[in-house]
């Protein structure tokens, strides 16, 4: 490797950020791991990360719909409190992609789910059915986890950030000038979420 030039990847601090040690009531994984939609709205996933930065962490809360792996709603936050990870998640969310029909939303057991706050939020809307992941397991959230793999492979493991705002500058322009415009997705024929119309390319997914 020496002689390469090689080095070897070190594996980052870890923070958890899933706290499913309380009292509030757990959904059942109504989900099932099925992350295929037929339209805009069906199912959205949630899930909450940790960009670490020399002045503290830098929590990511994103919801992404299944239909087109958009990232329709996300905040940034200090602490891991309800009212500043998923509540103004989910208001964004519900402003990019009004709720007209049933949608699943799926996150795991963590508290910032599970909360009075959150769950009476949504349980507020007939339309709304809540799914969480079982118990340790990462696999049931799997869309969402490949997201922050993704996020953290292309726009933090290879960075370091002297603060939290400067991870705030890169990760917003990751989520809406990059993800949700000019990545390609294997979900989706390896194209883009907004296809350039100059592409001339017609997808009938994309109709609903």
């Amino acid at each position: 490797m020496k002689e390469l030039g090689l080095v070897a990847r070190r594996k980052k601090q870890f923070k958890a950020t899933t706290d499913s040690k309380h009292k509030f009531r757990i959904v059942p994984n109504v989900l099932n791991r099925n992350f295929k939609a037929q339209r805009k709205g069906q199912i959205w996933v949630s899930d909450i990360t940790y960009i670490r930065t020399f002045t503290g962490w830098l929590y990511l809360t994103v919801i992404l719909d299944l239909f087109d792996r958009k990232v329709v709603g996300w905040s940034m936050s200090r602490s891991l409190e309800t009212k500043q990870t998923i509540l103004p998640a989910w208001h964004m969310a519900t402003t990019n992609r009004p709720i007209t029909a049933e949608l699943i939303f799926h996150s795991d057991r963590g508290v910032q789910y599970a909360c009075d706050a959150f769950a009476n939020l949504l349980d507020s809307n007939p339309l709304i059915t809540r799914s969480m992941s079982r118990k340790g397991d990462c696999w049931d959230n799997a869309v969402a986890e490949s997201f922050f793999k993704s996020l953290k492979a292309e726009a933090v493991y290879e960075k370091s950030y002297s603060t939290q705002k400067e991870a705030e500058l890169v990760i917003f322009e990751y989520i809406e000038g990059f993800y949700n415009r000019n990545r390609r997705h294997s979900a989706l024929g390896n194209l883009t979420i907004e296809v350039p119309i100059a592409i001339g390319i017609e997808r009938n997914l994309y109709a609903a």
